[in-house]
């Protein structure tokens, strides 16, 4: 399976990278794993709704570009469906046994994700009500993925 995982913006701090790359070598022996950064659009802090409105749909065209074709895409969204770790590697399974073998998850920027990479998600998921940094989405979510190779394995790990 090669995973993919699309996230807005650059990641700068060095303790989140170190767990990253840790997760990324753990999966390795699972799927083929790749980490694509698209640009942040430069915003101001205050902005009215179309400008909230255009600054997503430029970082929405960037992440677009991105997805392979014949991708299974996973949105990272708050208003998504919530699983539980064995339904996420379930879901992985599934994906896997009928030959959706390119995975892409998205993580979008500060403001969230266009419409337009809505409408191309083939799954809203959330992993909270709560807001987290998308930088921090990443590392979380690479622990999912590596908890779901496991679990689908029968390996043990943490619970």
């Amino acid at each position: 399976m090669k995973i993919s995982i699309i996230a807005v913006g650059k990641l700068k701090e060095k303790y989140l990278k170190q767990g990253i790359q840790e997760y990324v070598k753990r999966l390795q022996a699972y799927a083929n794993m790749e980490i694509v950064e698209v640009a942040d659009e430069k915003a101001p802090e205050t902005m009215s709704e179309a400008e909230m409105l255009e600054v997503k749909r430029k970082e929405g065209e960037r992440i677009l570009k991105a997805v392979h074709p014949d991708a299974y895409v996973v949105t990272l969204e708050i208003e998504g469906k919530m699983y539980t770790s064995e339904q996420l590697a379930a879901k992985m399974d599934e994906l896997a046994t009928y030959g959706k073998s390119k995975l892409t998850f998205i993580i979008g920027g500060s403001l969230g994700i266009s419409k337009d990479v809505q409408q191309r998600s083939d799954l809203a998921l959330s992993f909270s009500k709560m807001t987290f940094p998308h930088q921090l989405m990443r590392l979380v979510l690479l622990e999912q993925i590596y908890r779901g190779f496991r679990i689908n394995r029968g390996e043990p790990y943490h619970k």
